[in-house]
């Protein structure tokens, strides 16, 4: 299992949270969301044979986010 920091530009919010969490989460693959609204990061953790990295970005930007 792999874990990716993205700085994460848009989030203001619990709705912002849940949203990001919601979408990163529907992603086979993808194991554990940490979204942190202060340092406008989001950790995931998630297994590298089943996900890519430019899919979770992918599915960020689609939420409506801008990953920096």
């Amino acid at each position: 299992m792999k874990t990716l920091e993205l700085n994460v530009n848009g989030m203001s919010c619990g709705h912002c949270v849940n949203t990001i969490t919601k979408s990163l989460k529907a992603l086979s693959g993808v194991k554990e969301v940490d979204v942190s609204l202060p340092n406008k990061k989001v950790s995931v953790s998630f297994e590298e044979n089943t996900v890519q990295v430019e899919k979770i970005k992918e599915s960020i930007v689609d939420a409506g986010y801008e990953v920096a």
